[in-house]
């Protein structure tokens, strides 16, 4: 029984350390990556807080090493899903029941706990397993992911917070309930924490989860499940199991405590499930939350006022981090004509300068892309611009899997603003340039606007402050995090809300209060202290 308001720790953002040579944190990542990488582990579903394994045992290989084998993990079936399911709704009851000011401390536990004693291990999980640069892991798996569960903790007491008025003699309230039944997330291999928030996040609003992840991140959400038993989360609040997408997805369709899908993917994945859910919801006993991001062709526009050198260094650092295997990637870029030779020179600079190679280096910038069948699709974009007269390769394009999945990056140019690399989303080191005749700004925004049917982030730099504020009114929809004289990539927790509309997904803003609301389903309470014992209301009365 809670016998408080309770005030929360404060949100805050989990300093990145910068791992320089000879810092203890270094040493021990170094440490860690090393005996990770020696031993081969066996990962097991995790159904009810049991440990599941079956016979089918699937390799899991560093996508920058591919003949290493760091492990194996249980594909289940059919069964299993719906043996995660029965597990979640056995554990609902009892975690429904639970004050909120104990589930916060759960999560809070959690959050020190990534970010302090399994630091180091959970960074190691996300380069070796997902082919992360030691600051991409850094910003991703250990801070990001402790700043997802300390904001969420101050978010959910916010909207707990939030009340109606009472007139007088009355009193109203409102009750944030959890959903009646079961949450499936469906995460991504790209961010490990946006994996763990996808799981997290409803669970700490008192539902329980589902979780299936991306089979090339399973290893670091294994930690993840490590993290949460640490910190004290009840068994079966959070079930983690391993299957086939449309094996998972066609029980959670079907399911009649089916309450609501927590998604980061391909936009044609998240289409298929909303059509599965709509020719389904006669069968379920409440009307699904459906909340999903998924792809983006991230812009960055560029003004004739804009500073060459800021504007290469965000192109270099916004579309090839990671590869450029995030959803916010930038991936299209308009440069006028007067700048277009100094950003040319500077970006190819820039691009030369990398170095590329495992993650065990901790100088290498570049690493490999996650596996052969994102190696074989971007590859194709790149052999199709060799082909093709109104695209030029002007630096980057070479690559190779002999060793790990490693591909150049690669900018393109081209004559057409509609070219294939313009429209369609790659998830790769590929960055396609437009140039246009600097006195076509707004000519330029309207192509920017029109190109692709994504929204999730776009920049745009300029010196000329009337220049921004056109941008900002032609580009309303282009994005849902729209940033100004910075790169498209980095939203952090508490400060840029992340998400985009049109095929980007439903924009419900992970990272906020916002998407902490789809998790929960209002009830209104009025209390009345003294009842009118008579019907007749005073206009009745005869004059």
């Amino acid at each position: 029984m809670t016998g408080g308001i309770y005030a929360v720790p404060e949100g805050y953002n989990e300093p990145v350390l910068d791992y320089a040579p000879g810092s203890p944190e270094r040493q021990e990542l170094q440490a860690m990556v090393k005996e990770m990488r020696a031993k081969e582990i066996d990962i097991p579903m995790i159904l009810g807080g049991k440990e599941v394994r079956t016979d089918d045992k699937i390799s899991i290989h560093p996508p920058h090493d591919h003949q290493h084998t760091l492990g194996y993990f249980s594909m289940g079936d059919e069964s299993h899903v719906n043996q995660a399911i029965d597990e979640a709704l056995k554990a609902r009851a009892a975690w429904q029941d639970l004050p909120w000011d104990q589930r916060a401390s759960i999560f809070l536990k959690a959050a020190d706990l990534l970010a302090g004693p399994y630091r180091a291990k959970i960074n190691a999980s996300t380069m070796l397993a997902q082919s992360k640069n030691v600051y991409q892991s850094e910003i991703d798996a250990a801070c990001e992911m402790a700043d997802f569960l300390r904001f969420n903790v101050e978010f959910m007491k916010d909207i707990y917070e939030a009340q109606p008025i009472s007139s007088k003699g009355i009193w109203n309230r409102v009750e944030q309930r959890p959903l009646e039944g079961f949450v499936y997330a469906i995460t991504p291999f790209n961010f490990t924490s946006i994996a763990g928030n996808l799981s997290a996040a409803p669970a700490l609003m008192g539902n329980v989860v589902v979780w299936k992840p991306s089979n090339t991140q399973i290893y670091s959400a294994y930690v993840l499940m490590e993290i949460f038993k640490a910190a004290g989360l009840p068994d079966g609040v959070i079930n983690m199991v391993f299957v086939d997408g449309p094996v998972g997805g066609k029980v959670m369709a079907r399911h009649p405590d089916f309450v609501g899908v927590h998604f980061t993917g391909s936009t044609e994945v998240f289409r298929r499930i909303w059509k599965a859910i709509g020719e389904n919801v006669m069968l379920h006993n409440t009307y699904p939350k459906i909340v999903g991001e998924t792809g983006g062709k991230d812009f960055v526009m560029v003004h004739k006022s804009a500073d060459a050198r800021q504007v290469s260094t965000a192109l270099a650092r916004g579309a090839f981090e990671y590869q450029g295997q995030k959803c916010s990637a930038a991936s299209r870029a308009y440069i006028p004509s007067n700048l277009w030779a100094d950003v040319k020179e500077m970006l190819i600079k820039d691009v030369k300068s990398f170095k590329m190679g495992g993650v065990e280096d901790f100088s290498n910038f570049i690493n490999a892309v996650i596996d052969e069948i994102a190696f074989k699709k971007i590859t194709g974009y790149i052999e199709q611009a060799r082909k093709d007269k109104d695209a030029e390769i002007i630096v980057g394009g070479a690559y190779d899997d002999k060793v790990g999945y490693f591909i150049e990056p690669t900018v393109i140019l081209t004559t057409d603003p509609k070219y294939l690399t313009m429209q369609e989303e790659i998830f790769g080191p590929v960055l396609t340039i437009y140039v246009y005749s600097e006195d076509k700004y707004e000519e330029t925004l309207d192509l920017v606007d029109q190109t692709s049917p994504y929204a999730l982030t776009g920049a745009i730099f300029a010196l000329d402050r009337y220049a921004i504020n056109v941008a900002m009114r032609k580009l309303t929809n282009a994005a849902g995090n729209f940033y100004i004289n910075d790169k498209p990539t980095g939203a952090v927790v508490g400060q840029q809300p992340f998400g985009g509309a049109r095929a980007s997904g439903t924009n419900d803003k992970s990272g906020s209060y916002l998407n902490l609301l789809r998790w929960v389903s209002p009830r209104t309470i009025k209390e009345t202290f003294i009842p009118p014992e008579d019907y007749r209301y005073p206009f009745l009365q005869e004059d």
